[in-house]
C-alpha cells in the first residue's frame, strides 16, 4: 500500500495529527479520504475553513496555515491494527516533525492519538496544561471517524474552541 504524504511546512498555525491513513487514503493519496470520515465537514462547521474542502484538496490547507500528518504512516483498516512498536517509532518521528516545523498548535484528531504520543491517560478535550514539546500548544479533539459515537454538534463544538484560538 502507498503511504500518504504529509502536508506540512514551517510555522503552521495548526498541525492536525491522525492515527494513521485509512485504506481509502492509501488508495487515493489524500488525508481523511474515507467517505464516512467527517474531518472535512467538521473543519467547515467549526469555522476553521471558509468552505467545505474535499480530501483531494488536502494540500490546499497549507494556504490556511494548517498541516496534516499521522502518528503512524502505515495504512490499516482500523487503528487497532497498529502495533506498539509502530506507535513508539511514530512518537519519535512526530516529535521530530513538531520540533522541525514548529507549528503553533498540534491538534490530535482523537484522544487515543494523543495518549499514544504523550504517554498520558485520561486527558481532557481541548488545550492540554502541559505540552510535550515546549513552544507548541497540544490540543486534543475527537476523532473524525464515522465510528465515533459522539454527536456531531458536540465534536464541532470542541473544534470550534480550536478555531477560537485564531479568530
Amino acid at each position: 500500500m502507498d503511504l500518504v504524504q504529509d502536508c506540512i511546512k514551517k510555522d503552521l498555525r495548526i498541525l492536525f495529527v491522525g492515527f494513521n491513513p485509512s485504506i481509502r487514503s492509501s488508495e487515493t493519496g489524500y488525508h481523511f479520504a474515507h467517505p464516512r470520515n467527517r474531518f472535512w465537514s467538521i473543519l467547515y462547521k467549526s469555522g476553521l475553513t471558509p468552505r467545505l474542502y474535499k480530501p483531494e484538496e488536502d494540500v490546499d490547507l497549507l494556504d490556511l496555515g494548517y498541516g496534516l500528518t499521522n502518528i503512524v504512516d502505515r495504512p490499516t483498516k482500523a487503528a487497532a491494527e497498529i502495533t506498539k512498536e509502530e506507535y513508539e517509532e511514530g512518537r519519535k518521528q512526530l516529535a521530530h516533525k513538531i520540533r522541525t516545523y514548529q507549528p503553533k498548535v498540534v491538534c490530535f484528531v482523537g484522544k487515543g492519538v494523543y495518549e499514544q504520543y504523550s504517554k498520558r491517560r485520561n486527558v481532557p478535550w481541548g488545550i492540554q496544561e502541559v505540552s510535550v514539546i515546549e513552544g507548541t500548544i497540544d490540543f486534543v479533539a475527537p476523532s473524525s471517524s464515522g465510528l465515533v459515537r459522539m454527536k456531531i454538534d458536540d465534536i464541532v463544538a470542541i473544534y470550534r474552541e480550536l478555531a477560537d484560538l485564531f479568530y
